[in-house]
Formats: structure tokens, sequence, C-alpha cells
């Protein structure tokens, strides 16, 4: 089944169910979807799908962390909530030491001791783990074993 479709009839569900919060989260996620396409002209395959969930997702970690900081725990509580929802939709995602691995293994085929080759290391590990991880934080990881550290 196509994400759109999977999306759709979870959408379905949800309105019987009466999820008001799922609900919510679907709908959003339609109307950005619905929006690429316009944009796009066309209609969005399920990786450029992915990319507008991914997309969303991170828009609402940083409202969660505005949330935070302004001291709005119902609003940092139901953020939270529609984010479970939107990541259902995502591929699985990889572990830490998963990530690392890659990136040794990417480090060794490189010669890290010209500091040009960071940027090239960091553009292999990202084709490699793109839509699996966070970009933040592979950036950290790539850091620390480029310094030895991990």
């Amino acid at each position: 089944m196509a994400l759109k479709d999977r999306i759709n009839e979870d959408m379905k569900n949800y309105m019987k169910e009466k999820n008001q919060l799922a609900l919510g989260a679907i709908r959003m996620i339609k109307a950005d979807i619905k929006n690429a396409e316009i944009a796009k002209i066309g209609e969005l395959s399920d990786e450029e799908i992915v990319k507008v969930i991914q997309s969303s997702i991170k828009k609402r970690k940083d409202s969660i962390e505005q949330f935070k900081n302004a001291g709005r725990d119902d609003l940092v509580e139901k953020e939270t909530a529609e984010l479970k929802y939107l990541e259902v939709y995502l591929p699985k995602g990889l572990t830490k030491e998963e990530v690392v691995a890659i990136i040794k293994e990417e480090a060794a085929r490189l010669d890290l001791s010209d500091k040009k080759n960071f940027g090239v290391l960091m553009k292999t590990v990202m084709g490699r783990v793109q839509g699996r991880y966070d970009g933040r934080e592979v950036s950290a990881i790539v850091n620390e074993v480029t310094a030895g550290n991990l």
C-alpha cells in the first residue's frame, strides 16, 4: 500500500475512533503533503512524502523546545503526543551503534588526515542514513569518531 493511501486509511480509522489528537496530526500532515504537491505540480512519491513528514516532525520538535522554554507544559504534551502519531510513517530508524559503524566504515575508505574530507565523509554518511537518523546527531558523532573518541 502506498504511504499516501495508508495515511488516508488511518485518517478514516481515527475519525471512526473519534481520536481527535491523532486526527489533528494526520490532517496537518495531509495539508503539508497537499502543499508540497501544489509546489511540485504533481503527485509525490513515497520518498518525497517521507521527507514532508520528516520536515513536519522537525518543526514539531522545535516547537516542543520553544514551548518548554516558555513553560507551556500543556502544549509540550500535545505536540509530543501528536509526534508519536507521525513517527509511525517514517522508515525504521537506526541505533547510535549502527550509525557509528557506518561512520567508521566510511572513514576507513577516506583519508581523514585532510580536513577537507570531513565534508565528504558527512555527505557519504548522510546518504546512507538519510531519514533514519537526525542529521545534527550524525554530525556530532562524526566529530567524535574523527577525534578518536568513539
